[in-house]
């Protein structure tokens, strides 16, 4: 017998609505529960009120960009067990070193 399949809880940050949706999309059919925001206050908000085990954050946000966004998240509550991921199309060695610096698990471009 198999081991039953358990998705995880995963929130989508992107500013690019159909993207965030598309990869909502594709976790979900996989079996993960997805949420979708679209800026960095709205990420915040969202940790708060129910705290994810994943975030996928793009990096190039206005207003409040994933770099910003990613050291906040890390200084909330609970905010330092999530598993956090860059999703983005910066993939040069500067955006890597920023992700980590700001406290990114991974980097995905």
């Amino acid at each position: 017998m198999q081991p039953s399949k358990i998705g995880k809880d995963v929130l989508i940050v992107d500013d690019n609505v159909d993207a965030a949706h598309c990869v909502a999309l594709l976790l979900s059919i996989k079996g993960h529960l997805t949420r979708v925001v679209h800026d960095g206050r709205a990420c915040l908000a969202e940790v708060q009120a129910r705290c994810p085990q994943i975030v996928l954050l793009d990096l190039g946000m206005p207003e409040m960009d994933g770099f910003e966004t990613a050291r906040e998240l890390r200084k909330l509550p609970g905010g330092e067990g999530i598993l956090l991921v860059a999703l983005t199309g910066w993939g040069q060695d500067e955006d890597r070193r920023r992700t980590k610096e700001a406290g990114f698990n991974h980097h995905l471009i």
